[in-house]
């Protein structure tokens, strides 16, 4: 079934908000994908209070909730790559 526009089913009796989350590796393939349904933000802060005074990180923070998810089988994880000793 295709998907129809906002990521919704076209067939009105299977309506399921659908999104996916994808975790990238350090050279910026997807190495893990998840299927997340019926999701929404219920928290977020885009940074946290900052103080001059203070040696702090700042760290965005965003909390979702769902009615469901799963790993897309579809999405291999990428082979690393190998290191072979010279002789």
């Amino acid at each position: 079934m295709a998907r129809g526009e906002h990521g919704y089913d076209e067939d009105p009796k299977e309506r399921v908000n659908r999104e996916l989350i994808e975790l990238l590796n350090e050279q910026g393939v997807t190495a893990k994908a998840y299927k997340v349904y019926r999701c929404w933000v219920s928290e977020f802060q885009a940074l946290p209070d900052l103080d001059a005074n203070a040696n702090a990180v700042a760290i965005q923070h965003i909390k979702l909730e769902n009615e469901g998810w799963e790993r897309d089988q579809e999405v291999p994880e990428p082979t690393e790559p190998t290191f072979t000793n010279p002789a």
